[in-house]
């Protein structure tokens, strides 16, 4: 076994995309969601047409979200499961923005929860779960309700309504313990679409422990669909959180890659 150490951003993505590239098909991503966000995209778009390759989890990181579908004991659970040689197959998520092309295996989300990674990250980045809900209530406090215009395959028109917040989902966790897309499935071939509409400031503090156990999709303002394919039809970039990483992006297409890579979990 190889191994190498990162001592920067992005340094991920490269290591693996040259790992790849000389045939290498097993990786261990030690540390958190963006670890392997930088290992997804290291392997992808060049795997999506190759041998699939098989990613296993040493979850040393902040949130660690990806994992808590298949088990909420963390390192323990990762290890029995690189032990055991336990995979599955996983959907990877491609998005398609304006200058170039991403993979994903947890979740992009835009609006009120890219709004408050954006501000854990820049502000509160070492503070656990801890900075999480520092960042929701810091953000709860320039509440804002937009619209992300997004058209789902089979509708014809784009939904201009203003919302809370998107999210566009492979998985069901994010911020370490929020479940966010409660339905999700990690290898349906769909991307969970959850949309919560304009709350209010003081409904949405009724209705945060909802966000954590799931349970906020049934809101008369929220509404989830399991998708093949999206389009955007934005303005302009904007702020979004992919699988833990803080970008600003300008969306335009979002489609699903089937069970394209094998995870150990």
């Amino acid at each position: 076994m190889d191994v190498v150490t990162t001592n920067a951003s992005g340094q991920a993505t490269e290591i693996a995309r040259a790992a790849y590239s000389r045939g290498v098909r097993n990786f261990i991503a030690v540390g958190g969601d963006g670890t392997s966000y930088e290992i997804v995209n290291g392997l992808f778009p060049e795997a999506a047409t190759g041998e699939r390759p098989t990613l296993a989890f040493l979850p040393l990181g902040t949130g660690n979200s990806f994992l808590r579908d298949f088990s909420d004991r963390g390192v323990e659970y990762a290890i029995e499961s690189i032990l055991a040689q336990r995979s599955r197959s996983c959907d990877v998520m491609r998005l398609r923005h304006r200058s170039g092309l991403i993979h994903f295996i947890n979740l992009l989300s835009i609006g009120f929860a890219a709004d408050v990674a954006t501000l854990r990250a820049r502000r509160f980045s070492s503070w656990g779960e801890l900075g999480y809900l520092g960042s929701i209530f810091l953000t709860l406090a320039r509440f804002s309700r937009r619209a992300f215009p997004v058209r789902v395959k089979g509708e014809t028109e784009f939904d201009r309504r203003r919302c809370l917040f998107l999210t566009f989902n492979n998985s069901k966790f994010t911020g370490g313990t929020m479940m966010i897309a409660p339905k999700a499935e990690t290898n349906d071939g769909l991307v969970e679409y959850v949309r919560w509409g304009p709350i209010s400031r003081l409904g949405l503090i009724r209705n945060l422990p909802g966000l954590y156990d799931g349970t906020h999709i049934e809101h008369p303002l929220a509404e989830r669909k399991a998708v093949p394919h999206l389009e955007f039809d934005l303005d302009a970039a904007v702020d979004v959180m992919v699988d833990g990483e803080v970008l600003t992006l300008y969306c335009e297409e979002l489609d699903v890659l089937p069970q394209a890579l094998n995870v150990v979990a």
